[in-house]
């Protein structure tokens, strides 16, 4: 008989994430590495452990990820976001405590495109009276 999967894509700026929950004992690994080797700080290991805290289902899923583009936070972001519609996916009652955290938005936030004859977003050229 097949494996139980739920599936979840998160996305943040430039990184997606494809998050993969199977009944387990909680592991968490990302890009074939655990997650305590993969991020650097102790507080984007927990942003991506918060939409499991609020569900009370710590424990009870192991989270495969793969994560693209971007850097660490924005990756943590997007694995949470991830994580968020795959419990969604696993049990529609969470909905409730999800959306009420702000996990099952997806955060629109981008860089903002180089503009002509600036010299980034916003930055004009250096202003020189003579």
């Amino acid at each position: 008989m097949a494996q139980v999967q739920y599936y979840g894509t998160g996305r943040r700026k430039s990184s997606t994430a494809r998050v993969r929950l199977v009944p387990g004992t909680g592991r968490i690994i990302v890009n074939k590495r655990d997650a305590e080797d993969y991020f650097p700080y102790e507080t984007l290991r927990t942003i991506i452990k918060q939409p499991l805290a609020i569900t009370e289902t710590e424990g009870s899923y192991d989270v495969l990820v793969n994560v693209d583009g971007g850097g660490f936070t924005g990756q943590a972001g997007a694995i949470r976001h991830g994580v968020a519609r795959a419990l969604l996916e696993a049990d529609p009652e969470y909905r409730a405590a999800l959306k009420r955290e702000g996990y099952l938005t997806r955060d629109a936030r981008m860089k903002e495109r180089k503009k002509y004859g600036l010299k980034g977003a916003r930055r004009a050229p250096q202003f020189s009276k003579r």
